[in-house]
């Protein structure tokens, strides 16, 4: 059984940093994109970024551009987002996700494969 395992959250003041790991298992799966997806309380859920595991291509949030980053280690199954200049309003739980399902102008928006979440949270 495919499982996304996230780590790294936490609680930063804001202009902090935070990056967080999302490990997949076994270690022969793969997905040909993996993202990362926010919901805050009361909130929808939100995308953050995406990567494309062949050829690294990403796409990010515009709130999230600049500050964000994702990437990936093919060797370990693992995918990555570093996260710079953290504002109170990144506070949320994010989720790693694999195997797009939809996608909206050509960049994913819906996953198959979700993990259980991370806390991140920024303080003011």
């Amino acid at each position: 059984q495919v499982q996304l395992v996230e780590s790294g959250g936490g609680s930063v003041p804001a202009g902090g940093s935070l990056r967080l790991s999302c490990a997949a298992s076994p270690n022969t799966y793969s997905s040909n994109c993996m993202g990362w997806f926010r919901q805050a309380p009361g909130k929808e859920r939100e995308g953050v970024a995406v990567i494309y595991t062949t050829g690294g291509s990403t796409y990010y949030a515009d709130s999230v551009k600049g500050r964000f980053t994702i990437s990936q280690d093919n060797a370990k199954n693992t995918v990555y987002l570093q996260m710079n200049s953290l504002k109170p309003e990144d506070t949320a739980m994010y989720y790693c996700a694999a195997d797009p399902v939809d996608y909206v102008l050509g960049i994913p928006k819906d996953f198959g494969v979700w993990g259980q979440g991370t806390q991140v949270t920024v303080s003011s």
